[in-house]
């Protein structure tokens, strides 16, 4: 099967850009840059720089760069709903990374979809992904919550939150708040294992760690510089509770004279005691 050659006309191409190194820039992704009628941007100036040191905008060619983010956004998507439907190609870029991960593409990509309007994903480098496969900790199953909020109250609401949570979970965080962050992770979360990302991808690519601890101890002697990725641990086990035959049969019969079968009653009740779903399974069939 052919494919249709890129740029196509109406169409809202989301668009990875290097984090840190340019050769990181897929060939897809140089040549939609390259075509697109123009490409939203958060910083025109910083976006600019990019495409200039990747060679796709010269002072008489190039497409044309369109400020998008937090402060206009509103303003702005009436305009890029209507450029699409005109037949414009247009592409939406993040300062670095893959747009819509923190930054404003994500409303520009539902308004889009709401419109009927096709949206093509060309992926490329994520701060997340880089920090959390390169962590050493587990990656099979995480949650990332982005910035969290930068008051201390509810940021630290919003820890206590996440504390039980057995996933590994990323976060960013700017230079200036990340010892505020971290003494709140120790005081919420206890010495975890941890990894703060700086610099991926660039020369002097740092994970400093392996703990909450480590991390506040490096970063109080060198002040940290330039936005971070943490990777956290996520919360140990819980271990099941005692194994109380009786207490468990009359719970399971209980669930079953409310109306649950055998097999729901033992999921249902496995959820919440931690126990083996088969060995409760079991036990409703030898009290019975």
């Amino acid at each position: 099967m052919t494919q249709q050659p890129e740029p196509a006309p109406g169409v809202l191409y989301l668009v990875g850009t290097p984090i840190g190194h340019l050769g990181d820039l897929s060939p897809r992704a140089r040549q939609v840059l390259a075509g697109v009628n123009r490409i939203a941007c958060e910083d025109t100036r910083r976006s600019g720089l990019l495409l200039h040191q990747l060679g796709l905008r010269g002072r008489d060619h190039g497409p044309r760069l369109l400020s998008f983010h937090q402060h206009n956004q509103a303003a702005r998507l009436p305009e890029l709903l209507a450029a699409l439907q005109a037949g414009e190609a247009i592409a939406v870029i993040s300062d670095a990374g893959l747009p819509g991960i923190s930054d404003p593409g994500e409303l520009l990509v539902a308004a889009a979809r709401a419109a009927g309007l096709a949206v093509i994903c060309v992926p490329g480098p994520s701060a997340v992904t880089t920090a959390l496969v390169s962590s050493g900790l587990p990656c099979g199953r995480f949650c990332f919550e982005g910035f969290l909020p930068p008051r201390a109250s509810q940021r630290r609401q919003r820890l206590q939150e996440l504390a039980q949570d057995e996933r590994t979970l990323v976060l960013y965080e700017a230079p200036h708040r990340l010892l505020d962050l971290l003494e709140d992770l120790l005081a919420t979360v206890g010495d975890r294992p941890l990894r703060v990302a700086r610099e991926l991808t660039k020369r002097h690519e740092e994970q400093v760690g392996p703990t909450v601890m480590a991390a506040l101890e490096h970063f109080r002697r060198t002040p940290p510089q330039g936005e971070c990725t943490l990777v956290l641990g996520g919360a140990p086990a819980a271990a099941p509770a005692a194994w109380d035959e009786a207490a468990l049969l009359q719970e399971l019969e209980a669930l079953v004279a409310g109306g649950l079968s055998g097999r729901d009653a033992a999921r249902n009740l496995a959820e919440r005691s931690g126990h083996s779903r088969r060995d409760l399974y079991a036990l409703l069939h030898r009290g019975s």
